[in-house]
């Protein structure tokens, strides 16, 4: 199954590579997950811009890339695929950036445990 996730996620990455545009964003495909009877996938799109035009535009055209992708990869039936956002990498920068405001903080020294003889 990741065989066929990442074959997937390479062959549409090209496909929206080669035939769509999408001014001023970068669209970049983040991971596929195939259901296990190989009838649907989820394609997580990441997106350096406005998201909202780009899955809808991806999610409107899904047939055409399908049939793109399919021509190319051979499997027993044709997933049918649905395009959602992955905000993963917001996320982490987020996170990256809490933690290095929370590493400028200067916090007060613990006081030293007296050690009693």
């Amino acid at each position: 199954m990741t065989r066929i996730n990442e074959l997937l996620k390479r062959e549409i990455s090209t496909c929206i590579e080669k035939y769509f545009e999408f001014p001023n964003v970068l669209v970049t495909i983040h991971a596929v997950e195939t259901a296990e009877d190989l009838r649907s996938a989820q394609v997580f799109v990441g997106v350096i811009g406005e998201t909202g035009d780009v899955l809808k535009k991806l999610n409107a055209k899904r047939g055409y890339i399908q049939g793109i992708v399919m021509k190319r990869v051979t499997l027993r039936c044709t997933p049918l695929l649905k395009f959602v956002a992955d905000d993963s990498i917001e996320r982490g920068v987020r996170i990256l950036n809490i933690l290095d405001d929370i590493g400028e903080i200067d916090l007060p020294d613990e006081p030293e445990a007296e050690t009693k003889p």
